[in-house]
Parts: C-alpha cells; sequence; structure tokens
C-alpha cells in the first residue's frame, strides 16, 4: 500500500513533490504535506499554501522619524520663575533654528512652573541646545537641558537608553512615592517640582520593562527625612501636567 500511494502521487509533481520513500502508518498528516509553497496551476505570480502549512514572516521595526516633533523637542528645566517666552527664545536661538518655544504655567496661580520646552527645526540644532545649555547659570540656577524623548521602536527599544536612566536613580532611605502621573511627565519635570520643598537627590519615572512607556508612578529621593515630609505636605494631591499627583512615603 505505501508504495502505491508513492507511486500515485509522484504522477502530478506540480502540485506535490514528496521523496520516493515508504511512510508508515505512524506519520502524521502534517510530516506527509510539505510545509513550502507550490506553484499554482495556472502559472500566476500569487503564491498558494497547501492545508496545515505554516508560515513565518519576520516584522521589521517602522523606521523612525528622526525630524519628528519628539526628537526635536527640547525640556529645559529649573528656570527661574521671571522667565519670559521671549527670554526663553533669546537664549535657545543663539544655538539654533527655533520653531516655539513655551515657558509653563500653573493655570490656576498663573506662576511660573519653572520649566518650558522649545521645538527646533532640525534634530541638530535639538542636540546643539542640550549640548551647549545643559549645566549653564540663569539668574543663579543651574539649568537642565536635554531631548524631551528620544524615538524608540516599540518593537526594538534602545534599551541601553532606559537602563541608562534606572541606573543614574540614586536611592535612599528618604525616599517619596509619585502615582497617578501623567504619561507626559519626565524624571526632569519631578526634580523640578519636589527642587522647590527640599534637596533632591534623585528622580525617576518607572517605565514598562522594554519601552519607554511610563507606568504612572515613579520615585524622588532627599537628603533629609525633613524634605520628605515637607514635600508630602505640600505636594499630595497637587497638580502635575493636569493630573493630581499621590505623594507618600515609599
Amino acid at each position: 500500500m505505501a508504495t502505491f500511494l508513492t507511486n500515485v502521487v509522484s504522477i502530478k509533481p506540480t502540485i506535490f513533490s514528496f521523496q520516493s520513500e515508504s511512510f508508515t502508518p505512524l506519520q502524521t498528516r502534517a510530516n506527509v504535506f510539505s510545509s513550502k509553497p507550490f506553484p499554482s496551476l495556472s502559472g500566476s505570480s500569487r503564491t498558494r499554501f497547501i492545508p496545515y502549512a505554516v508560515t513565518e514572516t519576520e516584522e521589521k521595526p517602522a523606521a523612525l522619524d528622526p525630524s519628528s516633533e519628539a526628537a526635536r523637542r527640547v525640556y529645559i528645566g529649573n528656570i527661574p520663575r521671571t522667565v519670559t517666552n521671549e527670554q526663553l527664545t533669546k537664549l535657545v536661538e543663539e544655538h539654533g533654528a527655533v520653531e516655539k518655544v513655551q515657558v509653563m504655567y500653573d493655570k490656576y496661580s498663573g506662576r511660573s512652573r519653572r520649566f518650558g520646552f522649545a521645538t527646533m527645526k532640525s534634530v541638530e540644532d535639538a542636540n546643539a541646545v542640550v549640548e551647549k545649555l545643559n549645566g549653564n547659570t540663569v539668574e543663579g540656577r543651574e539649568i537642565k537641558v536635554n531631548i524631551t524623548e528620544k524615538p524608540i521602536a516599540s518593537s526594538s527599544p534602545d534599551l541601553s537608553l532606559l537602563q541608562s536612566e534606572d541606573s543614574a536613580f540614586v536611592d535612599s532611605p528618604y525616599k517619596v512615592y509619585v502615582g497617578n502621573l501623567a504619561k507626559t511627565v519626565t524624571k526632569e519635570m519631578l526634580e523640578n517640582l519636589f527642587s522647590e520643598k527640599g534637596k533632591v537627590v534623585s528622580a525617576k519615572v518607572s517605565r514598562v520593562p522594554g519601552t519607554s512607556k511610563s507606568t504612572g508612578f515613579g520615585f524622588v529621593t532627599f537628603s533629609s527625612e525633613e524634605d520628605v515630609e515637607a514635600a508630602i505636605l505640600a505636594l499630595n494631591n497637587s497638580l502635575l501636567e493636569g493630573q493630581k499627583i499621590r505623594v507618600n512615603k515609599a
């Protein structure tokens, strides 16, 4: 019977192609059918697959656009409350072509939140601003400047970038948990907000492993227990990026 099956199938090699070997009763149907595509009888370029065939396709991550706004947007933190949009624009445009600048203000008090954003016209301009201005002093305050978001493909994240941010966090016994964070909140925003209430040692926003997506909470460490108590008292239920944050001892 096995020899008869081989002879019948080999009559039409354009449909199936088997090696001239006998099959035992224990062989499964998956073993009999080839997992490779075979050409259609009409001769068209379409590929047809026989039943139970399994195909694997390799998905390539979408190419990132280096000119996207996220790659050209610069965060500028710890600026004096007196700095206006015009003054910040003048500071930034010395190092590159500016598209727009915005100092962030509290919508209730109208006071500056001591940070802003500058969107440059190219990635090169954005990098130049970071290189030239980060660590500079403006009216006695050392400003912090960095790209707001490094473009990361979800299917191929830059793990070294995420790990470096996490490894830079300095832990301390004087630490607070910050919950209900907006997805746009960065560690620089946390440092800037909490530094108004005490000496901040470090801060971080927790990320979903392997991605740049925020988990909605973070941590801030201080140099003393008094700073922890002051931060909780002043900032629990305060607004950050439009959301009420929860602050308590970690």
